[in-house]
């Protein structure tokens, strides 16, 4: 159909990239929820640390601020509420980009971030310590610095999830959006071979 409203991939390719970024962010939701029971009902029923390599460890902390452990000082018993919610208007904005998004690598990538954005609110208002359970410690001399002093900050799932689609939603836009024109909506723009 090419009547006036038709613009680049049809309405099937778009409700495909939609459906399937929606399909990973409930997936990330899954698997973020599942590691953290299983972490905290079976890896770490009686204990809070295992040594698994010389550089990689899994701890149980409860992380009151943000992603990697940012904000947690001097947590105030509002601060859940507030970085949920902001967790949230982040998640609602991302829903409104991904209906204008057009190709699969920022598709995804949002799928990555609402997943990840969601997996640790659901943390932040249903778990009694309204704090997101980290687990993930890497350490060793490359984090050897201030102020890591050896350790990376605990992470997750979720955590994961919201680096690596906002890394690739800089790539995006950095390399493969078309100049001045962040929103072109017939991919050509895009490197050679990014289909």
């Amino acid at each position: 159909m090419t009547g006036a409203g038709a613009k680049g991939p049809g309405a099937g390719g778009c409700g495909r990239l939609r459906g399937m970024a929606l399909g990973l962010a409930a997936v990330i939701l899954v698997l973020d929820q599942l590691s953290k029971w299983w972490i905290l009902d079976v890896v770490l029923a009686e204990r809070r640390f295992v040594e698994v390599t010389s550089f990689f460890n899994i701890v149980l902390v409860y992380n009151r601020g943000v992603s990697f452990g940012m904000f947690a000082d001097g947590a105030s018993t509002w601060q859940p509420w507030i970085l949920s919610g902001v967790a949230i208007a982040i998640s609602l904005g991302l829903l409104v980009w991904l209906w204008q998004v057009r190709h699969w690598l920022p598709a995804t990538a949002i799928g990555l971030v609402i997943g990840g954005a969601i997996g640790n609110t659901v943390d932040r208002l249903f778990r009694a310590e309204q704090a997101v359970v980290d687990f993930l410690d890497f350490h060793g001399f490359i984090f050897n610095f201030p102020p890591l002093h050896g350790h990376w900050p605990a992470f997750n799932v979720a955590d994961s999830a919201i680096v690596i689609g906002v890394l690739a939603l800089v790539y995006d836009g950095l390399f493969l959006q078309p100049q001045g024109d962040t929103l072109h909506t017939s991919g050509e723009g895009r490197k050679q071979g990014d289909g």
